[in-house]
């Protein structure tokens, strides 16, 4: 009778100090992420606090030209530099905004259709086929969109009277809309299968009709979830840059239109940090401002979109 006690308790004690092993490693593993999130934010401060000494951030936020052309050493001649970043936000949101407009009706009806009507022989082909379609690099759509769509575009602009340019917002959002899809259709499709079946039966048990409840039911109590993957979709959107830079081009022309050339913040900063640069100039320390209003105005997104989701937010048992 000692001995198995004395067995259990030593058990005991292994399991107890196992446990607190796999906490300990669990702790350090979420400690890790949150200083290097830290860490990234610091150094971005710290750099755009060096920025902002050398140029102002009112020309910075509010300037409408962007031309960082600066002398890199004091023996070199180069203009004083032009830091409007306006023309590079509204880049991004115009491309940002057509691949939305694109990637949220494919893929949340696609979602609905997988999770609602397709049978399973039916969900078994589509599903891998978007799955596919997540895992193509980017780079290979950034030459279907240079290759393909833009010249489209332009012939079929050619057709109808209208001046499309051979690097375009439409063709570049064309493109970044169609990567997106599988992002948003699978998230939605996991979010609207996960909807409990009795709130179903009972839609259409008080006599409601299969659409009648996907509309009224399904969708409002998936909300939260598909604005989610709309908000994440709309992330990898804003800070897609081989598309740009293959379709879209590098000019930073302040224009509305889709149909003419535009950059966007995460191009420009690449190309601010290509090659040899010096940290000591204000054309390279652009990089790490821009790089930390972008941060600022996607954090601003995803706490709007929180506060949508939580206000519409659908609440069952």
């Amino acid at each position: 009778m000692r001995q198995s006690l004395t067995i259990d308790r030593t058990t005991s004690g292994r399991k107890h100090v196992a446990e607190g092993a796999i906490k300990l490693l669990l702790l350090a593993s979420a400690a890790i992420a949150v200083l290097v999130t830290v860490g990234i934010v610091f150094s971005l401060i710290v750099e755009s606090v060096r920025f902002f000494s050398e140029v102002s951030v009112f020309d910075f936020l509010f300037g409408m030209e962007w031309n960082p052309q600066t002398a890199m050493r004091s023996d070199q001649v180069g203009s004083s530099g032009a830091f409007g970043a306006v023309p590079l936000f509204v880049g991004t949101f115009l491309i940002s905004l057509l691949a939305l407009s694109v990637a949220c009706p494919f893929g949340v009806f696609s979602a609905i259709y997988l999770a609602e009507y397709a049978g399973e022989r039916r969900r078994a082909i589509i599903k891998p086929i978007l799955e596919i379609i997540a895992g193509v690099p980017t780079v290979v759509y950034g030459f279907f969109a240079a290759l393909v769509i833009a010249p489209a575009l332009r012939g079929f602009g050619a057709t109808i009277g209208l001046d499309v340019a051979s690097e375009s917002a439409l063709a570049a959002g064309l493109v970044m809309g169609v990567m997106i899809i599988p992002l948003i259709s699978s998230i939605s499709d996991d979010v609207i299968t996960a909807v409990p079946s009795t709130l179903r039966e009972g839609s259409l048990g008080l006599g409601a009709t299969e659409s009648e409840t996907i509309r009224r039911v399904v969708l409002p109590a998936a909300l939260p979830g598909i604005a989610g993957g709309i908000m994440l979709a709309a992330s990898r959107a804003i800070g897609e840059t081989m598309i740009v830079v293959m379709a879209a081009g590098l000019t930073a022309n302040l224009t509305f239109n889709p149909l003419e050339a535009v950059t966007t913040v995460t191009v420009q900063i690449v190309m601010l940090l290509t090659g040899d640069q010096e940290f000591d100039s204000a054309k390279t320390l652009a990089a790490f401002a821009l790089g930390l209003a972008l941060f600022i105005i996607t954090l601003i997104l995803n706490i709007g979109g929180n506060w949508v989701v939580n206000r519409n937010r659908e609440v069952y048992d």
